[in-house]
């Protein structure tokens, strides 16, 4: 067994006190290969700002989870390398069995989310205590789910989303031990977060989503004050991205995100981790289609996946700036 605290890593305890003390919520940031971590270390130096690097269970399987230990590793000794000994969170998203939260807080992870939103919610706090007794035994945070997201992202699909129920959240915090939690107020996952009929139209013809529920959020708070919220599924889609992504080759049809002035709000209140994962694919393969689409005859991985690196890197810094508030919290 391989102890977070031996990879130079930390669990979410402390960031999120400060993160609610401060008004600001923690990049939580999906990655999977070299340049991504690359990117997101970078940006979160430059701006001096805590994050918490995120691994899927797909990503997982696609890196392996050795690879991850030590990639998590270098990322600790990388932005000491760079100049700021940043705090760094490695954390499992939407983890959907104990064994798989064991397996990962035995590889080094120091915060694992068990997710069992899709279960009945007695089945639901009996699977989120378990993780939580084994997780506490190795002072792991443990965040859970109340509430469905609609969307797809990695192995986490869902047709229809189902509000959390305000009523639940005190009784759930309290059957399970739970350290944060995610809620459902109207986020989902992947790039296509509504269809263009649930939208209206601005001036210019822009599609604009359905407001966030912030009357449930406040419902929340209320319920549960000073405990750590997290929003799922906050990816903005960048539409001059998406529109790089469609010029040269793709074929992301209707893909709309979140509002950013609407998360940094949410960022404001007891929103202390927002995820963002599908604005990094985006972005990234923007960079790579153009570099492609221009230089047809590249092909030195490095010509492409640097720009990409690059174009990831200059979303971060927005993000952490623009949208979450954690810059110069370190």
């Amino acid at each position: 067994m391989v102890n977070y605290k031996d990879l130079g890593l930390v669990n979410s305890r402390e960031i999120f006190a400060k993160a609610m003390q401060g008004g600001y919520a923690i990049p939580a940031f999906n990655f999977n290969n070299m340049e991504q971590l690359q990117a997101i270390i970078q940006a979160c130096v430059a701006q001096k700002s805590p994050v918490i690097l995120q691994v899927s269970q797909g990503a997982r399987k696609y890196a392996n989870q050795t690879m991850l230990r030590y990639m998590a590793q270098g990322a600790v000794e990388y932005a000491k390398e760079l100049g700021c000994e940043i705090p760094i969170v490695l954390h499992l998203d939407h983890g959907d069995s104990f064994e798989l939260c064991k397996s990962c807080i035995e590889y080094g992870f120091s915060s694992v989310m068990i997710d069992g939103s899709h279960l009945p919610y007695e089945e639901n706090v009996a699977l989120t205590k378990k993780v939580v007794d084994y997780a506490h035994q190795y002072d792991v945070t443990v965040e859970g789910e109340l509430g469905v997201l609609a969307g797809v992202e990695d192995e986490v699909s869902a047709e229809h989303s189902t509000y959390t129920k305000a009523e639940d959240v005190e009784d759930f915090v309290k059957k399970t031990g739970v350290d944060s939690l995610a809620i459902s107020i109207g986020t989902s996952h992947g790039a296509n977060k509504f269809r263009p009929e649930q939208c209206t139209r601005n001036e210019d013809g822009v599609l604009i989503p359905p407001p966030l529920r912030f009357d449930i959020l406040a419902e929340i708070e209320k319920r549960i004050p000073g405990f750590p919220i997290v929003l799922h599924g906050s990816s903005s889609v960048p539409q001059d991205q998406v529109a790089i992504v469609n010029k040269y080759g793709g074929a992301m049809k209707d893909a709309i995100g979140i509002p950013e002035e609407q998360l940094r709000q949410a960022a404001k209140s007891a929103v202390c981790k927002v995820n963002i994962d599908s604005d990094g694919r985006i972005v990234m393969t923007a960079a790579v289609r153009q570099v492609l689409a221009e230089k047809p005859a590249e092909f030195d991985p490095r010509k492409y996946l640097g720009p990409a690196r690059d174009n990831l890197k200059a979303l971060y810094e927005h993000k952490i700036v623009n949208v979450l508030g954690s810059a110069q919290r370190v």
